[in-house]
């Protein structure tokens, strides 16, 4: 028994150490756009659309998505009144193990991230832990609240997924002085916290890289009055800040950004979209200059994240809703905005891209497979999610190595999306 333990150890270390090249190994993917380099998946779905491989059960309770590397699939849910992390086989779904994180009873909502030997998981109540991926021990444990004086901005609770940088974890506690933090990703020690006056509390946003010049920066979305700001990689200095597109109630799409230009959007009254410049003037000035902004109610993306493929950034649009829209990254400019869904889907829509196409996960369970065109959201297929649990159908959808995976709840499908345009 023990030699066979071993066994399966050795080769669970050996997946993970040869990842698949189109692992999906945390929120948004590989480099948190939403965005798989796949190619040669389904361009259109039959009626019903694709094939169905496996369903599990026993995921837990929860919106957070899953993560998938090197193998094995990585997810979190409330379970008899605790935060558990699980992982099963990517080949199947069969159980690998499971491990009690938190004596939280709360529904978490943010996605595993997975980084060499590690899964980083959190709570909506902010406690933060790093488990051994190989077998889900705990390595270690910080709280946002305890330990770093956080707060969010309203009552849904944490639901960032933490980014790994090199050697640093950056995470979003929310306090006014520990607005943003990075830590040991191997230990969990604090290297530096940025200080941000009135935040509001955390957003719902998780955090994103950048480089403009010289300059690396992280950037997320804050509270009411912390807004979008980025601080400085190395440092965590504040940079910028930008408050105009902020909302009492929750800030929580992702930030869109490439080279010096920075697309921005939130749900909600005071909320809108907006296209920033951001400015480098000498190592010591950063500004940042508002190119184009939306009132709300004109273009917003409620929770579903927005997608930038080529030029354009693609999006459900409008509060509460997944009416397609698609706007030019350069100029701000919207290509197209619908009044309506498609496909019958109805409420808010989660959207990820992967060879020409946008998967749209509505929040009635409706799936539908658009063509990624800026001359308008063509559907080439859609289904309705199946066994359905009752609940909203907000968790992302993920494409790893030629499957699609929807989680719902305590169970979690898995389709075939590899093969030949139809």
């Amino acid at each position: 028994m023990i030699r066979r333990l071993a066994l399966a150890t050795c080769l669970f270390a050996t997946s993970l150490a040869s990842a698949a090249e189109f692992d999906w190994p945390g929120w948004r993917g590989p480099d948190r756009t939403g965005v798989s380099k796949e190619k040669g998946l389904l361009k259109s779905w039959p009626k019903d659309g694709p094939t169905k491989t496996w369903t599990v059960k026993g995921c837990g309770k929860g919106y957070s998505s899953v993560a998938v590397s090197g193998g094995f699939i990585y997810g979190t849910g409330s379970k008899g009144g605790k935060n558990v992390a699980w992982a099963l086989k990517e080949a199947d779904g069969s159980p690998v193990w499971e491990t009690p994180y938190a004596s939280e009873g709360s529904d978490p909502n943010a996605t595993v991230v997975i980084a060499a030997d590690k899964a980083y998981v959190m709570t909506v109540g902010g406690e933060l832990a790093c488990l051994n991926a190989k077998d889900g021990k705990l390595i270690w444990k910080k709280s946002f609240t305890k330990d770093l004086k956080g707060k969010m901005m309203s009552g849904w609770g944490y639901s960032e997924t933490p980014l790994i940088d090199g050697d640093k974890l950056i995470c979003t506690p929310g306090g006014d002085k520990a607005a943003v933090v990075a830590l040991n990703k191997d230990t969990g020690a604090e290297i530096w916290r940025s200080e941000v006056k009135d935040t509001g509390g955390a957003g719902y946003a998780s955090p994103v890289k950048t480089k403009v010049g010289d300059v690396p920066m992280y950037i997320t979305l804050l509270g009411k009055t912390g807004g979008v700001v980025a601080v400085h990689a190395d440092t965590g200095k504040l940079l910028w800040q930008y408050t105009k597109i902020s909302n009492g109630t929750a800030n929580i799409p992702t930030i869109v950004c490439r080279d010096d230009l920075v697309w921005c959007s939130t749900g909600y009254g005071d909320g809108g979209s907006a296209l920033l410049k951001i400015n480098i003037e000498g190592s010591d000035s950063v500004t940042v200059t508002e190119l184009k902004r939306y009132q709300s109610g004109e273009l917003q993306n409620h929770h579903g994240g927005m997608i930038l493929v080529g030029d354009y950034i693609y999006f459900g649009n409008a509060h509460n809703s997944g009416h397609p829209a698609c706007v030019e990254l350069k100029t701000g400019e919207i290509k197209y905005k619908y009044t309506k869904s498609v496909a019958g889907g109805n409420g808010s829509a989660a959207v990820v891209y992967a060879d020409g196409m946008l998967y749209y996960r509505y929040e009635n369970g409706i799936i539908a497979l658009v063509e990624a065109n800026p001359e308008g959201a063509k559907v080439a297929g859609s289904f309705k999610i199946p066994e359905p649990s009752g609940s909203a159908s907000w968790q992302h959808p993920v494409i790893a190595n030629g499957k699609l995976y929807l989680r719902d709840q305590d169970k979690l499908h898995c389709f075939e999306v590899k093969g030949n345009a139809k």
